[in-house]
């Protein structure tokens, strides 16, 4: 389509060397193209134009001093995308990789996640190139202090609510949280991922996980399959990856595998995830020390894996749980992946199927659950963390774990269903970004030229 393709040409003029950003937006904007044919008012209103620019982009320095008393400086960022359904919400990730590119990719992703969910809350995303690991707690609480005294000014509990992503965890929250609240001398839910201990919701820190399962339920249960018995391949070992494994356990799947930044770990009889927990939540260690423990295991260091792939997708499985970062299956993985009678992918992580993968499980009918409704469980109990902390009340572990797995449910059922309206049944890829699209673009529409 024309139009699409012009707009992706300007916005490479206007936002060079963004090559993240552009891979999320073309794979949008190109399952978009049956609703602008079928619907020429989104085009009229010029809603695609007016998504692609955030309303709002923020970069700042954030100084701090080290404990040897030297002053470093690194780049922090809040990309307010799309407020059209509610107040901006989206994580921060403390990490080295984090550029504007990759800021606007996970922010614009975030918009149609958030959509998705069905509830009051529109898109952004933040973060810096700050690397949490290595530093000492009082780094961490003089670095998150002076990120936070300047984005304070610019968030608010009816305005922008960030959360956690890589590398904020609650300790990063409650030290950003704390300077905030001394700042403004007001204690309201500008954050979420907060300690339990002070406004934070049961279940925040496993949601992602949790509700990523649960979409996986759904997706097999349209077959007329059960996740009961499936042997399972699930990248990453962070917060993501263990609460995956853990609701796959809880819900008789068995995961095989699992990893690090420095290699992974298969265990056929299935994944110890009481030592993962302890190795990566207590020890704050490395995957490699898992064989030390169990001898049967097999633990393949990234010095030894294959030329173009990640050595989980190798090992024998029913399902993929690709939950570790962006891009982590190319086409060369995708095959390997399809060639050992993968039955679904199901993403855990913000877009980590490349296009050409995406594309291979779709021609070799494999399941295919991305990201932006499988993986939208953690905000969306961000969300009733934001409605218990405006109403001052507190839910159960179960009442929330309830209403998580009804979102996803739903996520679910819109993307199939709307997949069905425009005659493509199983591209939950199409289903799901012309769900979340329509929900922003007519809201923006009601709203005006805003």
């Amino acid at each position: 389509m024309t139009y699409i393709h012009d707009s992706i040409e300007q916005l490479k003029q206007s936002s060079p060397a963004q090559t993240e950003f552009y891979q999320a937006v073309e794979e949008i904007l190109e399952s978009l193209a049956p609703l602008l044919e079928q619907n020429p008012r989104y085009r009229q209103h010029s809603i695609i134009e007016r998504l692609l620019e955030p309303e709002r982009q923020i970069m700042f320095r954030v100084p701090w001093v080290d404990d040897d008393g030297k002053i470093q400086v690194n780049k922090g960022y809040r990309v307010e995308f799309n407020s059209a359904l509610g107040p901006y919400k989206g994580g921060l990730r403390f990490h080295p990789s984090v550029n504007a590119s990759i800021v606007k990719f996970l922010g614009f992703e975030q918009i149609f996640k958030n959509a998705l969910t069905g509830l009051p809350i529109g898109g952004g995303k933040g973060g810096a190139n700050f690397d949490p690991k290595g530093k000492s707690d009082a780094e961490i609480m003089r670095f998150c202090q002076s990120f936070m005294t300047e984005l304070y000014r610019h968030i608010g509990p009816h305005t922008d609510v960030p959360a956690g992503d890589i590398g904020v965890g609650t300790r990063e929250i409650g030290y950003m949280f704390g300077q905030y609240k001394r700042l403004v001398n007001r204690f309201e839910g500008v954050l979420t991922g907060k300690s339990t201990l002070w406004g934070g919701s049961a279940l925040r820190k496993e949601a992602t996980g949790f509700g990523c399962v649960y979409f996986a339920k759904s997706l097999l249960e349209s077959r007329e399959e059960q996740l009961t018995g499936k042997t399972c391949l699930v990248s990453g070992s962070g917060n993501v990856a263990i609460y995956t494994m853990e609701k796959l356990y809880e819900l008789g799947a068995k995961p095989v595998a699992c990893s690090d930044s420095s290699g992974t770990i298969y265990h056929q009889s299935g994944i110890d995830l009481d030592l993962v927990k302890e190795i990566k939540e207590v020890r704050n260690s490395r995957l490699s020390e898992y064989c030390d423990t169990h001898n049967e295991a097999y633990y393949t260091p990234r010095s030894d894996y294959p030329e173009h792939g990640e050595q989980i997708w190798t090992y024998q499985a029913d399902l993929a749980f690709p939950c570790a970062t962006q891009n982590e299956i190319n086409e060369s993985d995708a095959q390997c992946l399809v060639e050992h009678g993968i039955q679904a992918v199901v993403e855990g992580a913000n877009m980590p199927c490349t296009q050409a993968a995406v594309d291979l499980f779709q021609e070799q009918h494999v399941l295919y659950g991305p990201g932006k409704a499988a993986n939208a469980g953690g905000v969306a109990t961000s969300q009733l963390e934001m409605a218990q902390n405006a109403s001052l009340t507190r839910w159960t572990r179960e009442e929330v774990d309830e209403q998580l797995k009804c979102i996803m449910e739903r996520i679910y059922r819109d993307a199939k269903r709307t997949a069905e309206e425009f005659d493509d049944p199983d591209n939950l890829v199409l289903g799901a970004n012309i769900a979340g699209f329509r929900r922003v673009a007519d809201a923006m529409i009601d709203q005006g030229v805003v």
